[in-house]
């Protein structure tokens, strides 16, 4: 009995000492990957180069520094998306090209962000951009996958649009559901008087953003969606409480609009890549007191989705990241954009 006790205690010991020391390695590996994001891309930022594949000419590459030269921007990262990507770039062309058609003064351009993929997304891609010109549709390509919100942020960044929408690959939400995000940023900012009622013009000059929520669906996905997404989804919504506060319900819906003023604040900003980088904006806009409206949207389950059990470790990483960061300064937050 005496060698069975010892023999317990040395195993129990052992234990101990391997949860110390890994809890020890992953302590020292949030705090060398705080730190290592503490440059907030600076030292890493390159433009993107957009290829005209009709004349095979390089086309200059906009900042979101500069001057709005189009209406709405939209963009959409991709990784392996080659067969749900067409459908839903078919959707987006067809609505955009309608409304253009209705109103001469509505100017759009579609920027399709392909992260790393390694299938044929860059292909599918590439025929849009022939068949609708490069000033309407271009492609960023990653040479290597770094997550959704990487990808979305160098599509922010490299945009021209007054008004910037993100919006998933797998079309998901309608893309004419833009309209409730984009009349709803407009009424506001004529309420407050910094847009005149018959116009949108200056609306780039506004921080203020929309987010589409699929909160009023809720009770319908959790009776159909499997577990681990509805654990994923519960999580995210104890992430945002915990990392930036009350005030959003649903901070997954990939369909999100910006003014080009609060896309220059947050994107220039924002360090998270992947699942996480939602709750950061969320953070970021209440730091610069911009205004958050929930909007929702219509929104189906699309087969095909990225997401898996291992995304609940991401998010868990990411948040520790970022709770490190700005919590206690490791990441300064730039206000050159304000």
């Amino acid at each position: 009995m005496e060698l069975w006790g010892w023999r317990w205690t040395m195993m129990f010991e052992l234990v101990v000492i391997v949860i110390l020391v890994i809890g020890f390695g992953l302590v020292v590996a949030i705090v060398v990957e705080t730190f290592r994001r503490r440059c907030n891309h600076a030292h890493l930022e390159a433009h993107p180069i957009f290829e005209d594949p009709n004349s095979f000419k390089q086309v200059q590459c906009p900042c979101i520094n500069d001057p709005a030269e189009k209406y709405i921007s939209l963009i959409i990262p991709a990784f392996n998306e080659e067969y749900r990507l067409p459908a839903a770039l078919d959707e987006t062309m067809n609505y955009l090209q309608q409304r253009s058609r209705k109103d001469q003064s509505f100017s759009y351009e579609v920027i399709i962000v392909d992260d790393g993929s390694s299938d044929g997304t860059k292909r599918i891609a590439f025929d849009f951009v022939r068949k609708y010109k490069v000033d309407n549709v271009r492609v960023i390509l990653q040479r290597k996958n770094q997550g959704k919100g990487e990808a979305i942020r160098k599509g922010m960044l490299h945009s021209r649009g007054e008004l910037l929408l993100m919006l998933d690959a797998d079309g998901a939400t309608k893309v004419d559901d833009l309209e409730k995000l984009e009349n709803q940023i407009l009424a506001v900012a004529r309420t407050k008087g910094q847009v005149a009622s018959d116009s949108s013009e200056g609306i780039a000059d506004i921080p203020i953003v929309a987010f589409g929520s699929r909160a009023h669906l809720e009770k319908k996905a959790l009776a159909t969606r499997k577990w681990y997404r509805n654990f994923l989804m519960k999580s995210f919504h104890v992430v945002v409480l915990l990392a930036a506060g009350p005030g959003v319900r649903d901070t997954q819906c990939g369909f999100k609009m910006f003014s080009r003023a609060a896309a220059r604040k947050l994107f220039t900003n924002i360090r998270l890549k992947r699942w996480c980088f939602d709750v950061e904006l969320v953070y970021l806009c209440k730091y610069f007191h911009i205004p958050i409206l929930e909007i929702s949207v219509n929104w189906s389950e699309i087969p095909g989705s990225k997401v898996n059990p291992l995304s609940i470790l991401n998010m868990l990483w990411e948040l520790a990241l970022m709770s490190l960061g700005y919590r206690i300064g490791i990441w300064n937050i730039s206000t050159q954009a304000s």
